[in-house]
């Protein structure tokens, strides 16, 4: 029986030596300081550390959003400095989801239409598009509100919005910053449980940023972030891996990922029969409220790009 290929043995992701800084007035600020992060395939990666720190950064460095000051950053061994706009726009529809932390939805498209637009823009078919993007509204338990535009929404469905729209395409890597900011308890364990079920079922791989630290456990590696700097927690360098199904039946997330192709699923928990939809609770300050902000590059394409890149 022949090994795993070159491909799987290879990181998914890789940063080396990877600093940015950004220019205010006389000012820099330096928002990554030489940071070194190798993420294997079908792992599930958190970033913890204070706002301002660099998470954000980096994910957007990942997405090929924004470029480094120094050092590279490589997906599946090939330098994204080497990608042609339209190689960086393709990764993006294809191969990578983002749930941006400002949500990015589309003001005047309804949340189905939210989902089911990047699916076009990728050139899936008709019947396909409309299977998935009613199955990944009912994973995050929005079915009845897709007809919703985002300013009818909570914060908390936004979000979920975010999320369906950034597994509909089945990507090979998830970025999610703050995933779970806008969402209670119980909505935030499920969303951290679907991104657990994706990577033991499908191998994808996930990196997320979180300040919650009750949703630490269900990561397989924690990474925090200090000044721009990344450390691998002390205390996670020993961790086992993780066990999905005892850790899942823990968590009891409200809704699962099915494997690829294969029928969907009913939730594992009975929506409310008042409205189908866990209120989420009022949107909250986020933590760190005060401090400076990491630079926010939450847009769809860079200047001069074809649109639809999501």
């Amino acid at each position: 029986m022949s090994g795993p290929s070159s491909s799987q043995q290879m990181p998914i992701v890789e940063a080396r030596g990877v600093s940015r800084v950004f220019g205010i007035g006389a000012d820099q600020v330096h928002a990554l300081r030489n940071v070194d992060l190798k993420v294997s395939r079908g792992r599930f990666i958190t970033l913890v550390g204070r706002s301002g720190s660099g998470k954000t950064t980096l994910l957007n460095l990942v997405a090929g959003l924004d470029a480094p000051t120094e050092g590279s950053v490589l997906f599946e061994g090939r330098d994204l400095a080497t990608f042609g706009e339209r190689d960086v726009n393709d990764l993006r529809r294809r191969r990578i989801g983002i749930v941006f932390q400002s949500f990015a939805l589309l003001p005047l498209l309804s949340a189905y239409e939210n989902v089911e637009l990047p699916l076009r823009i990728s050139g899936v078919g008709s019947r396909e598009r409309v299977r998935r993007a009613h199955e990944v509204l009912e994973i995050v338990g929005l079915e009845r509100r897709a007809r919703h535009r985002p300013f009818e929404l909570s914060g908390g469905e936004q979000q979920r919005v975010s999320i369906a729209r950034a597994i509909a395409m089945q990507p090979d890597l998830l970025l999610a910053d703050e995933p779970t900011g806008e969402l209670d308890s119980g909505n935030a364990a499920s969303i951290f449980g679907l991104f657990r079920e994706m990577v033991d079922n499908e191998n994808m791989t996930v990196i997320a940023t979180t300040h919650d630290q009750t949703l630490l456990d269900l990561a397989d590696d924690i990474y925090r972030f200090r000044d721009g700097r990344l450390t691998l927690s002390a205390a996670d360098s020993d961790r086992q891996p993780r066990g999905s199904a005892a850790k899942l039946e823990e968590t009891s997330p409200a809704a699962t990922r099915p494997k690829r192709a294969a029928p969907v699923p009913e939730a594992s928990q009975p929506p409310d029969p008042a409205e189908n939809v866990v209120q989420d609770e009022p949107r909250r300050e986020a933590p760190g409220a005060g401090r400076p902000a990491e630079t926010d590059h939450s847009l769809f394409m860079r200047p001069g790009s074809q649109p639809g890149n999501e």
